[in-house]
């Protein structure tokens, strides 16, 4: 049986650790509340923007982007979101995991051809390990979302495309659903998937009149969603990260007050053993 100062001296070190994950489970609950109210206040303007292009194609379906074109594809970008920092569970565990089978599916192309945008550290390295360069640097951005550097970064992909550069992008990233729940999520960026649409319009909407033309409110619209989808991107993964860390540090804390419970219940063994030693020798002492 350990003695009672090893028992006494891991129950500080426990309750010490209980403390600083209990911090951090407060602190990542902070940030969350503020990451999930980004979230769900980009969401709705980014589904609206984005059922207005489609209503807009269904108007006049025979407008189209050079953003939705298909091709065959000969190089591929991949925006993969993580973290920068670790305890947040299995979170960059299963980005890593994912991209690392996509990696595997588009090795055909050959590495050269393969183009990795991580916005996040721990992506970044685990990437770099595998042997793959990365393109630019966004790992600010998985700490500090920005609509601007999101725009940045979806206009160099969207010139690459543009020019024919790269065939096809694909981000990989965590969907917040809840706190409990954030879902890995694999989804095209370029070119524009968009389902297939009817015209559905009552007949009096013949007689809209489209100003300035079709052509220039697609050049516009398009570029628009492509952005805004690209920022409500980095915010989702953003709050994913926040809640798998309040998670993460909850259990860890939980796991911390079981731990306490048996150690305490081992002190109070131990030391009452060592009483029981004690009055025994004493006893036995006294008949001698």
């Amino acid at each position: 049986m350990a003695s009672l100062k090893a028992v006494k001296d891991r129950i500080a070190t426990v309750t010490s650790t209980r403390k600083i994950t209990s911090a951090m489970k407060m602190i990542a609950s902070s940030k969350l509340h503020k990451a999930q109210s980004r979230i769900e206040n980009m969401l709705p303007y980014e589904r609206r923007l984005n059922r207005i292009l489609i209503d807009f194609l269904a108007f006049d379906s025979e407008e189209r982007s050079i953003y939705t074109e298909n091709r065959v594809v000969k190089s591929v970008a991949i925006v993969v979101f993580s973290s920068n920092a670790s305890l947040v569970g299995g979170f960059n565990a299963n980005v890593i995991r994912r991209v690392t089978v996509m990696l595997d599916e588009y090795k055909y192309l050959g590495i050269e051809n393969i183009h990795i945008y991580p916005v996040g550290k721990k992506v970044a390295e685990a990437v770099k390990k595998l042997g793959f360069k990365i393109e630019g640097n966004f790992t600010n951005l998985a700490e500090k979302p920005s609509y601007e550097e999101a725009s940045d970064l979806a206009r160099i992909l969207m010139d690459k495309f543009k020019k024919k550069k790269i065939d096809k992008v694909e981000l990989l990233y965590h969907h917040f659903k809840n706190t409990a729940v954030q879902s890995l999520t694999q989804d095209v960026f370029l070119p524009i998937e968009f389902p297939k649409v009817e015209r559905h319009f009552p007949e009096h909407m013949d007689d809209f009149i489209i100003e300035p033309n079709s052509r220039e409110i697609m050049e516009s619209l398009v570029p628009k969603v492509l952005l805004i989808k690209m920022y409500t991107v980095l915010l989702d993964s953003n709050a994913s990260e926040h809640a798998a860390r309040t998670m993460a540090m909850q259990l860890a804390t939980d796991n911390a007050n079981d731990l306490l419970q048996e150690l305490n219940l081992q002190y109070n063994k131990t030391r009452q053993q060592a009483i029981t030693n004690e009055l025994l020798d004493i006893v036995g002492g006294s008949f001698k």
